[in-house]
């Protein structure tokens, strides 16, 4: 299984940086050394073209360029520089080429990404660009470029996000207000950041302290109100790991196996229908980020498990 890694991923922060940035290095090594099936391949950066399907020329250019608004800075939580420029582009470029492989090989994988607070114009909460935004249009563009057999029609790509982080995919939720070829799904924390919520197709608004069964149960309630209301061709899954009991700015209470049975539940539901899914990670902030990191690998198991139901 082919998932998309960059040394860029892990940006140089000031000391005492609250962003845990050590968590991507933690689990390509993980990963590594427990599931050796896992192929890393280089994250490309997004291209100027490719982030204009999502983002405005102004705002791309001034991330580029280093000329962003200060107050935009501070809601991305990140300091500008040439790495940070670069860490976001390759954030995108991973999922978008995840995305690419999935249409062929079913699933693959970025072990960034996630970035789904970031709008059209504008950043915000450690995220520059939107990942899963710029994806999902690119993907569409490119599959309806592509001649189908003669005599067939070949229909437009209706691309789902299942987004299962603990905070809302507001950036997400925003850009496709207006796109009944985009469904966009959030089960996030109500009483998490960010506090004002924009409108998904579907938000599932979780109470603090949610456990596993409460959780499950709304899942699989979110999930079969997305099949009564959209017939996606592909899905992108933001894998979050911040429900964990154990993250400090989570406020949800899943442990280890309930996230993987919400893992295994999404990936279910998309190969009993042969709908290809790309994941990214999403958020992550242990207490213990070593908790984080097995929650993670904990994904990449139940993603391994399905990319072989692919292939065989």
């Amino acid at each position: 299984m082919q998932a998309f890694y960059s040394d860029n991923f892990v940006l140089p922060l000031p000391a005492g940086h609250r962003f845990p940035m050590a968590k991507y290095q933690l689990l390509r090594d993980a990963l590594a050394a427990q599931l050796p099936q896992v192929q890393f391949v280089q994250a490309p950066a997004a291209v100027n073209a490719e982030l204009a399907f999502a983002h405005h020329p102004a705002y791309i250019a001034a991330i580029a360029e280093g000329s962003v608004d200060a107050k935009i800075l501070r809601d991305i939580g990140f300091p500008w520089s040439p790495a940070m420029a670069e860490r976001a582009r390759r954030s995108v470029g991973g999922t978008l080429q995840a995305a690419r492989v999935a249409l062929t090989q079913g699933v693959s994988a970025n072990l960034a990404g996630g970035t789904h607070h970031a709008y059209t114009d504008r950043g915000g909460g450690f995220c520059v660009f939107n990942d899963l935004a710029v994806t999902a249009r690119v993907l569409q563009a490119e599959w309806g470029r592509v001649r189908p057999p003669p005599g067939q029609r070949r229909l437009p790509l209706h691309v789902a996000i299942i987004d299962l982080d603990v905070h809302q995919g507001n950036g997400t939720a925003r850009i496709f207000a207006s796109d009944p070829s985009v469904f966009t799904l959030s089960m996030h924390g109500a009483n998490n950041f960010p506090f004002a919520k924009e409108r998904s197709d579907l938000d599932v608004a979780l109470p603090d302290g949610c456990t596993d069964d409460d959780y499950l149960a709304a899942l699989e309630q979110a999930l079969q109100t997305l099949q009564d209301r959209f017939t996606p061709g592909f899905v992108l899954y933001l894998a979050g790991a911040d429900p964990h009991e154990g993250d400090r700015l989570g406020r949800l209470k899943l442990s280890f196996d309930g996230l993987q049975a919400r893992d295994r539940r999404v990936f279910d539901w998309c190969f009993a229908r042969k709908i290809p899914l790309a994941f990214a990670m999403g958020g992550g902030y242990g207490h213990d980020i070593s908790q984080t990191v097995q929650v993670q690998i904990n994904t990449y198991r139940v993603a391994l498990e399905y990319w072989r139901r692919w292939h065989r």
